[in-house]
């Protein structure tokens, strides 16, 4: 008998609920200490998850829980790029 595939469960930054790592967005701060989004989810860097939607987006800026998770302090300006991009993704 063949035994069911493990799928791989992250936690939500924003809304910190277990999803299925696929149905998330991962954001990444690659080696270079970029930030960005990894929609591939194979970027190499540190990463934190977030659910596909403003909300969760807001809730983890507001509580600092993505720079926590980044280990980093995320600009203004690199939190708006985010925000469209992720609003992008989610809209195809």
């Amino acid at each position: 008998m063949k035994k069911p595939r493990k799928i791989p469960q992250r936690m939500c930054v924003g809304c910190r609920e277990m999803h299925n790592k696929r149905e998330l967005i991962r954001i990444v701060r690659t080696p270079q200490e970029t930030i960005e989004v990894d929609a591939s989810g194979k970027k190499a860097g540190r990463g934190a998850y977030i659910c596909p939607n403003t909300t969760c987006f807001n809730e983890a800026i507001k509580g600092k829980r993505l720079q926590k998770a980044l280990e980093r302090d995320i600009p203004d300006d690199v939190l708006e790029k985010i925000k469209t991009q992720i609003t992008d993704l989610t809209q195809h």
